[in-house]
């Protein structure tokens, strides 16, 4: 794997765990849906993220929540995204920013706004002209494993695999590498998320944390969104995704030992100081 990411103009390490705080500028969001819709409420978060010790800030204006997801228009997810992303660009100049979308305008328009990261949930399936705006930008890209649409890739809908879910993971990921590479998108900004809880079920989603190291053998950086999801809930007993926050911790942990590197999370406090021991521990090893 890889010792680093180039992402629109810069190189961001990977050797130690990164942790990318979740802003989601949306009404219905699974966990905060409606907390962060007003822009200063969405930049006064952001500032709260970094000090508790975010890298990275990926910034959302469209829900993918695993019950009623509605797609927005463009020019929606813009009003919700741009106001956010420039006020941080012009607060915080040396804060990595990440925009979570599936629409290439919007990836466009929040790339000149301020932001080095495109993460697309669709990985790149979705629009056409996504992989060639990532490209043109030279933005780094988040291929992340899932099928279907906005509406029902985080649903149980086409959450059927025939063997080995991680075998298909895999396969997919390729495909989606292969088709970001033809369409211009150099090797060294892609970073892989195999998609946990997006048309996956519960067992699937832990087959794949628990055989991470094959996605990580594909050489590029690994993201985890692990988060609060919904079989952390069923293993933890709780219902409401606010009292996920130590079984999502947990999972950050297990996934960073088995080669994932960066960790899209609502609770960046808890979660950074997990991994940063574990980083220490692993970086002691045993002679």
């Amino acid at each position: 794997m890889t010792p680093a990411w180039s992402v629109r103009g810069r190189v961001v390490s990977i050797e130690h765990p990164i942790v990318m705080g979740i802003v989601n500028v949306t009404p219905d969001s699974f966990s905060d849906g409606g907390d962060f819709l007003d822009p200063d409420n969405a930049v006064g978060h952001c500032h709260r993220l970094l000090a508790d010790g975010a890298d990275i800030l990926d910034i959302g204006g469209e829900s993918t929540r695993p019950q009623g997801a509605r797609a927005v228009s463009t020019d929606e997810e813009l009003r919700r995204v741009l106001p956010v992303i420039r006020a941080m660009a012009r607060a915080r100049p040396d804060v990595l920013l990440s925009v979570d979308t599936v629409k290439g305008a919007v990836a466009d328009a929040a790339i000149d706004a301020g932001v080095h990261i495109v993460n697309d949930v669709s990985g790149l399936r979705l629009d056409p002209d996504m992989a060639g705006v990532c490209a043109r930008h030279r933005a780094g890209v988040v291929l992340m494993h899932s099928r279907g649409s906005v509406e029902d890739m985080a649903t149980y809908a086409q959450a059927s695999y025939d063997g080995d879910p991680v075998d298909e993971v895999v396969a997919e990921l390729r495909i989606r590498i292969r088709d970001a590479r033809e369409a211009g998108v150099e090797s060294e900004r892609i970073a892989l998320d195999p998609g946990i809880g997006f048309s996956k079920r519960s067992a699937h989603s832990l087959r794949i944390l628990g055989c991470l190291d094959r996605v990580s053998a594909l050489g590029f950086p690994v993201v985890i969104g692990a988060s609060r999801k919904r079989f952390i809930g069923e293993i933890a007993t709780a219902s409401e995704p606010q009292l996920r926050v130590h079984g999502s911790v947990g999972a950050s942990v297990a996934a960073y030992h088995r080669g994932a590197r960066i960790f899209r999370v609502h609770d960046v406090l808890a979660t950074r100081q997990a991994l940063d021991v574990a980083a220490a521990i692993r970086s002691a090893g045993c002679a």
